[in-house]
């Protein structure tokens, strides 16, 4: 019998008002407001995983504050609180659902398009450098290892999918869909973001390998939205342990895909739902990781 499922949240009820939920976070309508809560939900390969991994939600709002507050007076974002001990007026009987794992925030018009920035080649931008030189349409230098430091940061566009897979695009697609001066300022925001954080992140012995942002527009404003620098949203690796031409130890959520690879691999699973369940060897080397990335940077 599994005990990590016991102590979980892997989904939250709360009655009254709109609620949709994305494969990690269940976001309720407060009308100008949004509660976005982070629950324990895991998801790979664009399914989510049966089997949660706890107190993952709490970790990613934990760290997606302390981004939020290191760039505080770089750029706007859209977060009002982290709850703790007070629930906003009429939920209070729910706090005990909210409680670490919730952000309240402005309510956006979200922007449709994810900001992947990359400053190391793998993921699948390594499968597309294999196959034409380029990633997104952008040329890269003959040779590069895989995992390798690329010469500078790139920008490379993806769609944002509500169910399926997302789909990296050219940065001249994403203009078509969001406009070309939405693009280019969110691609130069998006930049700064990750040149700052990498920098920080490298003193604290972590190679951010990309990350993505999302994005939001409030009152003619463009708001950081969503979750910043997490290790479900970047690829986190120790920079003790670096060594370009091969995969990389990792922080973040890789080590359970590289896990689910091997299943794959074996012909015991075809990356459709469901998924399958996370040994529990698995579960707690993937929340030792996770804190092992909030405590070097936060600490």
């Amino acid at each position: 019998m599994r005990t990590h499922t016991a102590v979980a949240v892997t989904e939250t009820n709360i009655s009254g008002f709109p609620l949709r939920r994305g494969k990690v976070r269940d976001v309720y309508d407060l009308g100008d407001e949004i509660l976005l809560v982070a629950t324990d939900r895991i998801s790979a390969y664009d399914v989510i995983l049966p089997t949660p991994i706890p107190g993952k939600g709490v970790l990613l709002t934990q760290l997606s504050k302390f981004w939020f507050d290191f760039f505080e007076a770089s750029v706007p974002h859209h977060l009002i609180e982290v709850i703790q001990d007070q629930a906003p007026p009429g939920l209070e009987s729910h706090l005990d659902q909210l409680r670490g794992r919730t952000m309240r925030c402005r309510k956006t018009e979200v922007v449709p398009i994810e900001c992947v920035v990359r400053g190391y080649i793998t993921g699948s931008g390594w499968k597309d450098y294999q196959r034409s030189g380029s990633v997104c349409g952008v040329g890269l230098p003959s040779g590069l290892q895989q995992c390798a430091e690329l010469p500078e940061p790139i920008f490379t566009p993806a769609t944002k999918a509500t169910e399926g897979h997302d789909e990296n695009i050219s940065f001249e697609q994403a203009c078509e869909i969001a406009g070309k001066e939405c693009m280019g300022l969110l691609r130069d925001r998006s930049m700064d973001l990750y040149v700052k954080a990498a920098k920080f992140a490298r003193s604290r012995g972590i190679i951010i390998a990309d990350t993505k942002f999302e994005w939001g527009l409030l009152d003619g404003e463009y708001l950081l939205v969503d979750e910043v620098f997490t290790p479900d949203s970047s690829r986190f690796w120790p920079a003790e342990q670096y060594e370009p031409g091969r995969d990389q130890e990792s922080f973040d959520k890789q080590y359970v895909r590289n896990h689910l690879t091997t299943l794959v691999e074996a012909g015991r699973w075809d990356k459709t739902p469901p998924g399958p369940e996370l040994p529990d060897e698995i579960v707690a080397n993937t929340v030792t990781r996770y804190r092992e990335a909030i405590k070097r940077l936060t600490q």
